[in-house]
């Protein structure tokens, strides 16, 4: 059915969705977007589901949108280039209203739009070997679409320290800027995911999607007008002189006309 994320579910109702372009790190890819808001819609509407565990292939969790799929909107139309920004915005606010409890297991390294996956799920629990990144500055663009999720996850003065700079950060850090709730050796991340997973199995699936919706709505609200204005940020971004030279150096392997 998935191309670039493969579901399992256990008898237990548990699914693991598992990001799976290996050799692309696990960017997202336009396919990778589509599949994810699918597989996020399917899995919300079906009842036999009860808790969905967010993982990945290969060495990478994520690293982030697929730099080909953004250097694609160079030469896009202005009306073309925000219907990819509204496809990557549905996405994430597909996941982040799942009314199941998702878990992110996030064995490697998550950057720009992998921070974005893990600030969608409900808790996220790492290796404690994982680095992570808010890059998008380094390439002449901005944390948008991801943005209201990020700082909703970290709080203003939390993400401030990160969402600019581009700087890497450790797993430790990680858990103090409140994006992870754990980091654990990758030899002991598995049974602290199932750790999480264990006591919903012994609530009621409907009252914790109602309790998951209640905690949304009492928390900072991503909204239609959030959304609109997050798409509107990027395709500025994609239609500027910085986003070209930076994903262009990119290509060329080499620094950008900004990098001392």
């Amino acid at each position: 059915m998935f191309e670039t994320i493969h579901v399992n579910r256990d008898a237990r109702g548990v699914v693991t969705l598992t990001l799976d372009r290996e050799e692309k790190h696990n960017a997202m890819s336009a396919q990778m977007i589509a599949e994810l808001h699918d597989a996020a819609e399917t899995l919300g509407a079906d009842a036999e589901v009860r808790v969905v565990v967010l993982a990945a292939r290969g060495k990478t969790f994520c690293a982030g949108g697929d730099l080909g799929w953004m250097r694609d909107q160079f030469e896009a139309e202005p009306e073309a280039r925000g219907r990819e920004a509204a496809k990557l915005a549905d996405m994430l606010q597909a996941l982040n209203t799942l009314p199941k409890p998702l878990i992110g297991r996030v064995h490697g390294n998550a950057f720009g739009g992998g921070v974005g996956l893990l600030s969608v799920c409900d808790v996220a629990i790492g290796a404690d070997h994982a680095l992570m990144a808010l890059t998008e500055t380094r390439l002449g663009l901005i944390p948008a679409t991801i943005g209201p999720y990020v700082v909703a996850r970290m709080g203003e003065a939390r993400a401030r320290r990160v969402f600019m700079s581009g700087r890497r950060f450790d797993a430790a850090e990680a858990v103090q800027l409140g994006l992870l709730a754990r980091a654990v050796p990758e030899r002991d991340l598995d049974a602290a995911i199932e750790a999480e997973v264990t006591p919903y199995l012994d609530c009621a699936p409907g009252a914790v999607g109602q309790a998951k919706a209640l905690v949304r709505a009492l928390g900072p609200q991503v909204d239609d007008a959030t959304i609109a204005m997050t798409i509107a940020a990027l395709t500025t971004c994609w239609s500027g002189d910085e986003a070209r030279e930076g994903i262009g150096a990119f290509f060329d392997r080499r620094r950008p006309a900004w990098q001392v």
